[in-house]
């Protein structure tokens, strides 16, 4: 009852016409750069990040960037079916049948899929957020400084094995991060680290600028040095181009409402997990459709089934992503990161106390979740034609334009020339550890929990007077690290099983997505 009371005042607050205007700017602008090809929900947010520092208040700034996250997941899927470029690789699985959907002439038929699962598994996932936060911002508050440091360490190994192809690749990246977490001034010792002698950097590298850099121009020059190579035929609506709004058969109905419960089961749970985001339960969900499915043989050639339950884990992923960064101020995903840098830009850190020194704040954002789901709906079917539009900005205009954002709102953020060539360092950077196939997201993992680790493994050592047995002693801290090494275990799983039962090994790990 507690709950259900917080979350009514939490409506309260969203339905108000201030607050519903921010929704709607945040799936509409969410939508219309996720559409945009190459463009994920994590760029997206790094894109419009600055205009938060023109915000009075957070509750507004969170309802917006809520709305951006939805909007452009959505904005992802729409690019994937119609042009076969995801932006992110969850969009991946939504390709592989939705285009193919497209080009039998069922685009319609696709979209409509993929956004009413997203609807319906977007207000499930986020029941069960409302249901679970509490309970677990609750058990939060029992935790102490040598619990968290494991905690951020098994945040940040899980999701460096389990993303790229490399694990050594996955290490350096998060290497990096924690170096550029730690330039500036030491917070204890007053000492200057890694400043080189300039006093630019003594107060640290703004996280805005990393995220920008390496998200906004990093994935945009990326992208802009293959242009050649990606597709520029949009597929068609419906056959010969007829006008209207194409709905869903019986049969479609029949055969995407399961999926889309199915999903929302695979989203939201490896959404909490320390190595979540959307990539492996949208996998998990194509996998599954495609062996449990009657229509086998359509699976690569357009089947329903194989949009309806990735897409429904996709957006499931994201309340279950809330889940550990809201309560224990844990990001587990590289767009989880980038919200977490929103929140320290109104010096808010999310965790158990979050939600007794500003309860309004949460629970406003969760109620925002079930107000985006039904605005998303609303706007993006009707207006379907209009994204569609969107797909056919000239690329070296657009490219062009978001790198001329971007500078924009690191020079707003920072009011610094010298922070504007670090981004554009930041993001050279980015765009040839995209070229070698280095994992970004341990980059901004390492960044954001790089300092909160070290200070919670300082805060360790002063109550254990400088004995490392602390780490040892507490079963949960033992526990968690445990589960760090076993993360590292986990990609060679399959190599190591074979081997047990006498078979071949293959030379593959096990890896779940490229970057997140």
């Amino acid at each position: 009852m507690n709950v259900f009371g917080d979350l009514l005042s939490g409506f309260g607050t969203v339905l108000s016409p201030e607050y519903l205007l921010y929704a709607a700017i945040g799936v509409t602008l969410g939508t219309f750069v996720g559409v945009l090809p190459g463009i994920g929900p994590a760029l997206t947010i790094a894109l419009l990040l600055p205009v938060t520092f023109s915000l009075d208040e957070p509750i507004g700034a969170f309802i917006m960037f809520a709305g951006i996250y939805y909007g452009a997941m959505y904005g992802g899927s729409t690019t994937s079916i119609l042009l076969n470029t995801p932006g992110e690789s969850a969009s991946v699985a939504t390709a592989i049948e939705g285009h193919q959907m497209a080009r039998r002439g069922r685009a319609k038929a696709a979209l409509a899929t993929a956004a009413i699962g997203s609807f319906v598994a977007g207000t499930i996932s986020t029941l069960l957020l409302s249901v679970f936060a509490l309970p677990v911002a609750k058990l939060a508050t029992t935790f102490r400084a040598a619990d968290y440091f494991a905690l951020t360490l098994l945040a940040m190994v899980a999701v460096t094995a389990l993303v790229g192809r490399s694990l050594v690749r996955g290490l350096i990246s998060l290497v990096l991060g924690l170096f550029l977490g730690l330039v500036g001034i030491d917070g204890l010792t007053g000492q200057a680290r890694f400043t080189f002698g300039t006093m630019e950097l003594l107060e640290g590298i703004d996280v805005v600028v990393v995220i920008v850099g390496l998200f906004a121009i990093g994935e945009t020059l990326h992208v802009a040095s293959r242009l050649r190579q990606l597709p520029e035929h949009v597929a068609p609506l419906s056959p010969g181009g007829s006008a209207g709004f194409g709905w869903m058969t019986r049969d479609d109905w029949r055969r995407s409402w399961r999926p889309w419960l199915r999903g929302t089961a695979f989203g939201f749970p490896f959404g909490a997990l320390p190595s979540g985001g959307a990539d492996v339960p949208t996998f998990l969900s194509y996998t599954y459709e495609k062996h449990r499915s009657k229509n086998k043989e359509q699976f690569g050639k357009g089947a329903i089934e194989g949009v309806a339950g990735p897409e429904a884990a996709n957006n499931a992923a994201f309340s279950g992503v809330l889940v550990p960064m809201l309560t224990l101020g844990i990001p587990t995903s590289a767009t989880a990161a980038v919200m977490l840098a929103a929140f320290q830009i109104f010096n808010l850190q999310p965790g158990p106390q979050l939600f007794d020194r500003s309860p309004e704040l949460v629970w406003a954002l969760i109620a925002s979740l079930y107000v985006g789901n039904v605005l998303l709906l609303a706007l993006n079917l009707p207006l379907i034609k209009v994204w569609v539009k969107v797909l056919q900005i000239p690329r070296p205009m657009l490219y062009a334009g978001i790198l001329l954002f971007a500078t924009l709102g690191v020079y707003a953020a920072t009011s610094s020339v010298n922070q504007v060539f670090i981004a554009y360092a930041i993001g050279v950077l980015g765009w040839g550890m995209r070229h070698f196939d280095f994992p970004i997201a341990p980059v901004i993992l390492g960044v954001i929990l790089g300092p909160m680790m070290e200070m919670q493994f300082r805060r360790a050592l002063l109550v254990g007077n400088g004995d490392l047995t602390i780490f040892v002693t507490r079963p949960l801290t033992l526990t968690l690290l445990l589960l760090t090494v076993l993360a590292l275990v986990v990609p060679y799983l399959p190599r190591i099983i074979a081997r047990l039962r006498g078979r071949r090994t293959s030379p593959d790990r096990l890896v779940f997505a490229e970057d997140d």
